[in-house]
């Protein structure tokens, strides 16, 4: 009987690792069985599945420091990090395989050389630390041969591509062209038509021209995607007819506060220090007979007047300064008078008046303060109920009845800020929410709860004429008073054709010198600038801009101007350049060489680190 007891025992034993093995096999048994430790091989290099899953894992930190949200496998593969984790990887083993065909390598001594200059592995005497070597090496998942290999590759590649782009530079002439783009000169004359020189008014839109303007410009009046949310809403202002404050906590916050309600009168002063009387003393009849200013003084001293503001001071905090300070009229320099700092003048700035407020004033006050501290209080404790009450089936709804929760519902978009929008946690939470999420129970800034739900996603779509019509006429009345404008600014352009007299028109008229395409115009369009350098000497174009129309002539094409900034900006561009060349040709050996070293990866494997995550 305990054979056979025995004997069953080891056969369950068996089967249960059979069916481990079987579910291992579908993982890839990763370095456990041997069957899949590499997800790509490159040439006669590899790529490891751990190399894979360091790199991948570092693609999604990264993304998740930025976002400050944490990212499923499923929205990284969205994202195609797992595509660029892998292509960087074997873009590395290709380069690896190329240099292992030309045979380079470092050797053991500069690898030496370089593991004992790492500053990670080097210990408080600035030596090399062999116990900081293997702990980091450790930590970052590594042996100290895959290590070694690793540094060594890495040189190894190093070297090929300094040898690649040493002494790769753009012929000087592209970064001059584009200098001399950028710092190009145009000087031109404009006159400006303003919605004044029209003889009448635009007359409204008739029904047929609301129709035809708003079908032809359908994506002006296209609403965003919108989603529909119901929300359920409880703020500590609405728990305050529950909260009792008692009043002799509110006079205890009172006189904790009692520096803020009652303060002396003060005085905003700056303060000048020196070193002893006699030099306070010359520097205060040089202010008196006008041979220096304050603020002369002040710059004498290599100070601004940020260094010497005092702000607002007291009798109390001025010391012995106060008799002399309080006395002087606003504007006034005293001095010397003393200081912590030594003899000092002193230039008052302004009064504050004393300020008494009684207890009485600011009781209600200070009562509403207390009372909404309780009320978060007591909304932290309700959000655990609250969430009880939505997990055993309760609806948004039921909360408003129930719990008293406010309950509305919201078209919500991106663009969204008024109500309950304007918050940030409900923002985010509305951006976040799918159909079919449960709702839950979360927190405002000012300590409100709320809870949403997603009823309906409504996709983009034109918004319907009558709630958009008053939108559509004045876009309508803005286009054809455009429209009147240029036709009137033509009519001026093709008189000034024959007669060229920019001041006949009775127009306001400006001209610009030697403007770069930079520059910036007020009351130009944003492409204003752009026109103008598109423009022939002494052509005439009319460039329409909002409620008005512009007449330009270019008078005169000027090459860049001989400047400091435009020689550091061509030194810069041609550095830039050189870097972009490098970088391209660069790319291009490493393409062609992971062209030929035929890259295979292994689906299965890639799936089995998928799976890990």
């Amino acid at each position: 009987m305990a054979a056979a007891a025995k004997k069953m025992s080891k056969t369950f034993v068996w089967i249960l690792m059979g069916l481990l093995m079987v579910g291992l096999a579908g993982f890839g048994a990763v370095d456990m069985m041997g069957t899949a430790r590499t997800v790509a091989t490159v040439g006669d290099e590899s790529v490891s599945i751990d190399d894979y899953y360091r790199e991948l894992q570092r693609e999604i930190n990264a993304l998740q420091q930025q976002t400050g949200q944490s990212l499923t496998m499923a929205q990284a593969r969205e994202l195609g990090l797992d595509q660029l984790a892998l292509s960087r990887l074997v873009a590395l083993a290709a380069l690896d395989h190329e240099v292992a065909q030309m045979g380079v390598s470092i050797g053991d001594e500069n690898l030496q050389q370089e593991i004992m200059e790492i500053p990670a592995f080097q210990g408080v005497n600035g030596g090399f630390d062999r116990d900081a070597y293997s702990f980091a090496v450790e930590r970052a998942g590594l042996s100290e041969s895959e290590f070694e290999d690793n540094l060594r590759k890495e040189s190894a590649r190093t070297l090929v591509q300094g040898a690649l782009v040493s002494g790769v530079t753009m012929p000087e002439t592209f970064a001059k062209t584009m200098a001399d783009f950028v710092g190009a000169r145009r000087s031109f004359t404009v006159a400006t038509l303003g919605t004044d020189a029209l003889e009448a008014e635009i007359a409204p839109p008739t029904e047929a021209q609301i129709s035809e303007y708003y079908g032809a410009n359908i994506e002006e009046f296209t609403l965003p995607q919108t989603k529909r949310l119901t929300y359920a809403l409880l703020s500590p202002e609405a728990m305050l007819d529950q909260v009792e404050v008692e009043e002799v906590s509110i006079r205890r916050l009172y006189e904790a506060r009692e520096a803020e309600f009652n303060q002396p009168e003060r005085r905003l002063v700056e303060r000048l220090v020196y070193s002893d009387d006699e030099e306070a003393k010359s520097a205060l009849a040089q202010i008196e007979v006008g041979g220096a200013t304050f603020e002369q003084l002040v710059e004498d001293r290599g100070l601004n007047l940020a260094d010497i503001d005092l702000g607002d001071l007291s009798a109390t905090e001025l010391g012995d300064a106060a008799d002399g300070i309080f006395a002087a009229e606003i504007g006034a320099v005293v001095g010397p008078l003393p200081s912590d700092l030594g003899p000092a003048l002193y230039r008052i700035n302004g009064t504050l008046e004393a300020r008494n407020t009684p207890f009485e004033e600011v009781k209600s006050e200070l009562r509403d303060e207390l009372a909404s501290a309780k009320a978060r209080r007591l909304l932290d404790a309700e959000a655990e109920d609250l969430n009880d009450l939505l997990a055993g089936g309760a609806t948004l709804e039921d909360l408003g009845g129930e719990a008293g929760m406010e309950v509305g519902q919201i078209d919500w978009t991106q663009e969204s800020s008024d109500g309950v929008a304007a918050y940030d946690g409900f923002r985010a939470a509305a951006y976040e929410v799918k159909e079919g999420d449960f709702p839950e129970v979360d927190f405002l800034e000012d300590g409100s709860l709320f809870a949403l739900r997603l009823d309906e996603v409504l996709e983009p779509r034109p918004e319907p004429l009558e709630q958009a019509r008053a939108r559509v006429i004045a876009a309508w009345q803005q286009a054809e008073t455009e429209a009147a404008l240029a036709e009137m600014a033509q009519g001026t352009a093709d008189q000034l054709e024959g007669t060229g007299d920019f001041n006949a028109t009775g127009l306001p008229v400006r001209v610009e010198n030697g403007l770069t395409r930079t520059a910036f115009l007020d009351g130009t369009p944003a492409d204003f600038m752009s026109q103008v350098f598109e423009m022939a000497p002494d052509e005439l174009r009319v460039i329409p801009g909002p409620a008005q129309a512009l007449i330009v002539r270019l008078d005169e094409v000027l090459p860049p101007e001989e400047t400091d900034e435009l020689a550091q900006m061509r030194e810069a561009l041609s550095a830039q350049m050189n870097q972009v060349l490098a970088q391209a040709i660069f790319d291009a050996y490493v393409r062609d060489a992971q062209t030929r070293s035929r890259p295979t990866v292994d689906q299965q494997a890639l799936t089995a680190v998928h799976s890990s995550f």
